[in-house]
């Protein structure tokens, strides 16, 4: 169950993380990490779809938890990805 949980996070964490660093990118115009996060947002998406579509209450409160912790982290990694690209 822990492990189902903590999968589900850090599914959810990985790819709103793409997409918040994906936004800073495009309007950076950085063309080769917006691509770069642009399949790596429809390549996650494969892995969650079903599994939240059947999930349960906690699935889906797991998963926007691990949503929210992933839109922080990449604000962050993408700010600082421009300052040292």
């Amino acid at each position: 169950m822990i492990k189902k949980n903590l999968t589900l996070f850090f599914v959810a964490f990985l790819q709103v993380a793409l997409v918040s660093m994906n936004v800073i990118f495009i309007t950076k115009a950085y063309v080769i990490c917006l691509i770069l996060t642009g399949f790596g947002i429809s390549y996650s998406w494969t892995y969650n779809v079903k599994r939240i579509a059947i999930g349960t209450h906690l699935d889906r409160f797991i998963y926007a938890c691990g949503a929210a912790f992933g839109t922080l982290i990449g604000f962050y990694l993408a700010n600082y990805l421009i300052t040292v690209l």
